[in-house]
């Protein structure tokens, strides 16, 4: 129960879920994405980040200087289920649509890599 618990107190944030939103649609984003897309201060996306690693959402895998962040494979049929439900979830949500357009703004020869 601890795994799960776990797992829904890392939802019950919607700067993570904004995150994860963006992660569901895109393979690898840096902290540098994310704060453009989020519109938030480098610290803040940061902390979030840590939440989720933590809680076993997502990944993070250093290239050259910089650290991407991807979403790690569902090892539970309850992580399964609950990424499926998010990702149907935020095609439909407002916010993480205004997100995703900041991060292809975003991308335009400005990204980290």
């Amino acid at each position: 129960m601890k795994s799960s618990t776990r797992l829904f107190k890392s939802l019950a944030d919607e700067t993570r879920l904004r995150i994860l939103a963006l992660l569901l649609k895109e393979e690898k984003l840096c902290v540098c994405d994310l704060m453009a897309a989020l519109e938030l201060p480098q610290s803040t996306v940061s902390r979030h980040l840590a939440q989720l690693r933590n809680a076993g959402w997502v990944d993070d895998c250093r290239e050259g200087v910089w650290v991407y962040y991807s979403l790690t494979p569902a090892d539970s049929p309850l992580r399964r289920e609950l990424q499926a439900l998010l990702a149907r979830h935020v095609e439909t949500e407002p916010t993480a649509a205004a997100d995703r357009d900041r991060l292809a703004g975003f991308g335009a020869g400005n990204r980290c890599a």
